[in-house]
């Protein structure tokens, strides 16, 4: 009798579901995010620390983005993560405190009625025939 060589599973068989299964224990079978995050949302730290009993994914995030403001899909690359995943853990995190999404700064101190002014100003040079009719 000849023996076979015994036949090794295929590499990515397996490695799909365990991948499916890990995601859907990070994010306690959850699917959707509570907050509304796009992969160009910037990302930086919170004013609280995180919770004890962090998972390792949470605490790279965190890490992540004490060291420099991310976008979310950067975070996603660097963490190796599916992108809807990272929308959860982040999601989590924002309500904890542990990372905020910042405000961009305007540039200058210029007001709100400063800048309605200035455009105004523009508007009536650029069409001095123009007329405003209320309502």
């Amino acid at each position: 009798m000849t023996s076979r060589p015994r036949q090794e599973p295929l590499s990515g068989a397996g490695d799909d579901t365990a991948s499916i299964v890990r995601l859907f224990t990070l994010t306690d079978g959850r699917t959707r995010p509570r907050h509304h995050l796009n992969l160009q949302t910037v990302l930086g730290p919170g004013r609280r620390r995180p919770a004890p009993g962090l998972s390792a994914e949470s605490a790279k995030i965190i890490a992540l983005c004490r060291q420099r403001q991310c976008p979310l899909a950067e975070v996603a690359g660097i963490t190796g993560l599916h992108v809807t995943a990272v929308k959860i853990l982040v999601s989590d995190l924002i309500d904890a405190g542990a990372l905020m999404v910042p405000v961009p700064q305007t540039p200058g101190d210029r007001s709100d009625i400063q800048l309605l002014e200035s455009l105004s100003a523009f508007l009536r040079t650029k069409f001095p025939d123009a007329v405003a009719k209320a309502g």
